[in-house]
């Protein structure tokens, strides 16, 4: 048995990782062996050189593989040496101290004011409780930036349209209060009417804030995720329309609008701001952008 084989023992036994896992170790390691193995029958795990595993990162990155797939065939490289020291199979670990390479930071995507201003100001919802459902929903989405789980979770007791604002539940159970404007209060009185006449008709007890038409019971979020995707693609061309690309949505429109980093991350309910600070990104590329179409000299 070879040492990629004991490690692999080692990681299914000893570790319980799961059998993904182990095949995405045991794929990097024996493709690093095919590499240097192909450059010098010299080479061994003992006497590695640091640069050949450099060159091996290289070759990834120029072969089109992304950093981040790069930096984990690195990580299955780096657990495997510590492996072999453990086990005093070798004396040194040429990936050590090495660095891969960064991940490009990708901005997050969100639909542009204009797109989502058509979507609530043209005829696109009838007025059954399904459509302006639906409608709350997404309005909601744009209007709070809150996640699809705490969504799904909302009910009633959640909503206080005297001091307007929502209890919204978090991750770890962590609740915040969101205020909102007249128009989205308005439009919340008139779906909550809508919403108990349904509920006196399927003659449910559930207390969500958004029921299921089939069910009368609290919306999936599998369903959720169908009409934001079905209602964004009316809008926008883009590919990714997702409850997620409303939070996005909703925190670019927020810092566009002057709105200041630390109350968008309360907002949004992030642990830190570095979490948020990503969101500047995006508002500094449209700058960018408006910049190069309005400026003669551009």
């Amino acid at each position: 048995m070879d040492w990629i084989d004991n490690f692999i023992e080692y990681l299914r036994y000893e570790r319980n990782y799961s059998l993904r896992t182990i095949e995405e170790y045991q794929s990097d390691l024996k493709a690093f062996k095919r590499f240097y193995e192909a450059l010098d029958s010299d080479i061994t795990w003992e006497n590695m050189p640091v640069d050949i595993v450099r060159q091996w990162m290289v070759e990834m990155m120029d072969a089109g593989n992304v950093a981040t797939s790069v930096q984990r065939r690195l990580s299955s490289l780096r657990s495997f040496y510590k492996f072999l020291l453990r086990r005093s199979l070798v004396t040194r670990d040429p990936v050590h101290n090495m660095r891969g390479p960064k991940a490009e930071k990708k901005l997050p995507a969100y639909v542009r004011e204009t797109e989502m201003d058509r979507l609530f100001d043209e005829d696109f919802f009838s007025t059954s409780y399904v459509d302006q459902r639906n409608r709350m929903i997404l309005l909601t989405f744009y209007t709070t930036g809150i996640r699809l789980s705490e969504l799904v979770s909302l009910t009633e007791k959640d909503v206080d349209l005297d001091q307007m604002q929502l209890k919204v539940t978090g991750k770890r159970n962590k609740q915040r209060i969101i205020p909102y404007g007249d128009e989205y209060g308005d439009s919340l009185r008139s779906y909550l009417s809508e919403r108990d006449n349904f509920a006196s008709l399927c003659g449910t007890q559930d207390t969500s804030l958004f029921l299921d038409e089939r069910r009368g019971a609290r919306m999936t979020p599998e369903k959720v995720r169908g009409i934001v995707k079905k209602y964004l693609s009316m809008v926008t061309t883009q590919q990714r329309n997702s409850p997620h690309v409303l939070r996005h949505t909703f925190a670019t429109a927020m810092l566009n609008h002057n709105a200041d980093l630390q109350s968008v991350k309360e907002l949004l309910g992030h642990e830190s701001l570095s979490t948020t600070e990503i969101y500047t990104h995006t508002t500094f590329e449209q700058l960018k952008e408006m910049y190069n179409q309005a400026h003669p000299r551009a």
